[in-house]
This record gives structure tokens, sequence and C-alpha cells, in this order.
């Protein structure tokens, strides 16, 4: 079994904190696995097993703690000495009210250190944090990244196939049980059903799955573009679809909710300023677009746009689209203190490409690094401007 470690790493500092400690990312990313981990460290470091409590609310026999007075009294039930309990509520949003239970047992407990897991975004917005009361710390998890596909495959990393493989059928870690096309699209299609049907049409209520599908299908292909809800209800009556703005708002949340899709918002570089129009989306999953691209072959220049972009977010950056006096500039990258400006683009086929994305930068008079990431094995740097090759920097190169 894959250790996450990139996820480890960041949580293990908080094993005994009375901090909630909340998971979050798209369902059978891998969450449930890691959760799994922290137990065994915990067991490895000499926790007893009666003082660890797990609970998959997936699981049909975890079905009646649903309801929220329950799962109360079944886990106060089993604190019985004041040794330090450790209490993984896996997938939480299937119980209504369960902040409810979180901040009784904080507010009645003292040996207790809470882990809980959610594939919903309302884990990660400022909801959380008014019925939490800030008393959490919250860590996103993503499918894969190529580094953790090929340590769990084995497969050669600079291998051309390798990588089109992973761009092409994304980083959820069970499909890759699957060799064979059909099977890869059967598991990534039952993934995308379950997100639809229980994120989706059972919590938010929106029935519609042919309108989510459409809206993906046009999502997926016009990733990395601006996005315009007046093109996306064109789109849509050419399909023979009626729908207002307000409407197609509501749906577009509702994926964003259920982290099928990401919204990154442009950073306007010289008024320092996060702008909330002309915003782009991103998949979480290039897999989950791949069944429902339309077109049957992503547009690849896209697509590895889109796998730069899920790479910096696993490496906790925030990331802004870079908007500028002469034009746009892909990623903004910031961590902590650092900012760095990043183009990507599939090939430098020639002088025009390459003066096309080095002088993208021209515009930006700071001195934060400036990067240009390709599958060239040819180093293209020049003027500060530091080329970086695309697999070298997802096996972990640093920017």
């Amino acid at each position: 079994m894959l250790k996450r470690e990139l996820y480890l790493s960041r949580i293990r500092g908080f094993y005994d904190s009375n901090l909630v400690k909340i998971l979050v990312g798209i369902r059978r990313c891998g969450k449930s696995v890691i959760l799994n981990q922290i137990m065994d460290e915990l067991k490895e470091r000499g926790v007893e097993s009666n003082h660890v409590l797990y609970i998959n609310f997936e699981f049909i026999e975890y079905e009646e703690l649903q309801d929220y007075r329950k799962l109360n009294s079944y886990i106060k039930e089993r604190i019985v000495d004041e040794k330090m309990y450790y209490i993984f509520l896996d997938e939480i949003q299937n119980v209504d009210g369960f902040e409810k239970v979180i901040n009784s047992l904080r507010a009645s407990i003292e040996n207790i250190s809470i882990f809980i897991t959610g594939s919903n975004s309302k884990l990660l917005s400022d909801e959380i944090s008014t019925v939490l009361s800030g008393r959490y710390v919250s860590f996103q998890i993503f499918p894969l990244n190529y580094r953790e596909f090929i340590e769990l495959t084995g497969k050669e990393p600079k291998q051309g196939d390798t990588f089109w493989d992973y761009v092409k059928w994304g980083g959820l870690p069970n499909r890759m049980q699957f060799t064979e096309e059909n099977n890869i699209k059967d598991y990534l299609h039952s993934v995308f059903d379950s997100i639809i049907l229980r994120d989706v049409v059972g919590r938010l209520g929106l029935k519609d799955t042919l309108l989510f599908n459409l809206i993906l299908q046009y999502i997926i292909d016009t990733t990395g573009r601006e996005f315009s809800a007046q093109n996306i209800i064109s789109f849509l009556r050419q399909e023979g679809r009626k729908m207002s703005t307000g409407t197609l708002y509501t749906y577009l949340e509702a994926l964003q909710k259920a982290l099928i899709i990401k919204k990154v918002y442009r950073y306007d570089i010289h008024g320092r300023a996060t702008l909330k129009t002309l915003n782009k989306y991103y998949m979480t999953d290039l897999g989950i677009a791949q069944i429902k691209n339309h077109n049957f072959e992503i547009n690849k220049t896209f697509a590895i746009e889109n796998v730069v972009y899920n790479e910096l977010l696993t490496r906790g950056y925030d990331v802004y689209i870079g908007k500028t006096s002469k034009g746009e500039i892909d990623f903004v990258a910031r961590k902590d203190e650092k900012v760095s400006y990043i183009q990507v683009a599939y090939l430098l086929a020639d002088e025009k490409v390459i003066e096309r994305e080095f002088s993208a930068f021209d515009a930006v008079k700071d001195h934060y690094p400036k990067y240009v990431i390709t599958l060239d094995k040819m180093d293209f740097s020049r003027n500060g401007i530091v080329h970086i090759n695309m697999i070298d920097f997802l096996l972990g190169k640093d920017l």
C-alpha cells in the first residue's frame, strides 16, 4: 500500500491536538486510506486498539449513527478512562448536524482527538469555521500526484506512455487496479455517478443529471480558458436546453461543492488584488474529464496545464491566473511569503512559441521567480526565466 507521506507529514504534528482535523477531498481520492495509516501509526506508537474508534458512514452497519444524537451517545459510551481517545469519523457529511456532535464532544471531554473526512466543499468553507468555532485545522486531499502514481505502479516515470496514461486517466488510486481501458472507464463512471447521486442529487436536491453532464462537458472542452456564462448558455441552447444565468451558477456551484471542478480566480499582478471576473475552471481529476469528454481526445495542452495546477495545489500553494497590463500568465502560485509566476506549454516547438511563452513575463516588473514548464528535454532558460521539464517538476523539482 502506498504510504501517503505527502499528507501524513503535515498531519502528524496534530495527532494529539484538541483541534478537529478535517480531511476533505473528492470521493475515492484516498482519504480513508490516510485515516487508516494514521491509526496504524498511533497503534505502532503504543495506543491501545480500544482507544481508537473508527466509523465510516458509508458502511451500512453504522447507518443508524447518521442520527447525530445516537452518534454522540455511541462515542461517549466508549470513553471510559482518562487516556487519550482518537476518534475517526469517515465521510461525516452523511450525518446531518454532525457539527453538534463535534462541538459537544470537544466541550465535554478533554482526552479526545477527533479526525473527520468529507467529500463536500462545505468542510472547506467559512461555514465550517463558524459552526466549529474556528477550532479546527483542514487538509485538502487530492488524487495521486504523478510522483505517487509512479510509486504505486512502479512504472518508468520518464516514459511517454506512462506520463500520458496518468494525464488521460487521472490519479484516483483504485483505477490503478485495472489495465483494460473499458474497465478503467467503468470504474470512473461508477465514481462519477456516486458523486452525482450522493453529493449532488442526494444532498443538494438537483436532479437533472443530464444537465450536469452537459455543463461538465462544456467545462472540460474549455478547460484553462476564460469562463463565460453567456457562452455556456448558448451552448446549452444548441443542445436544446434553456437555462437562466442564475440556474447555471447553481449547477456550477454544485459541481464545485462535490469537488469535481475548481474555480480559479484571476490575480491582478500590478494592482495586487484578486479579481472575481473572468475566472477559469479546472478538473480535480482528469480521469473524470476523460469519461465526460465528448470529443474523445482531450486537448493535451490544456490537460497538462490542469496537471500542473493540481500539482501546485498538492504542494500547498494558493493558485491564481495572473493578469498583467499586456495579457495573462498561466499561474501565480503563492505559499507563505513565496510567489512564483508560471507559464505552461506542451512543447517549445519553434522560436515563435518560445517568444510567446517567455514574453508573457515582460510586463511583470517585480523580482519573484518566473518559470516556463514544458515537456521539452532541452533547457531553454533565458533572461533569468527558468525552464523546467514537466516530468522533472512532477517528480518533485522545486520552484
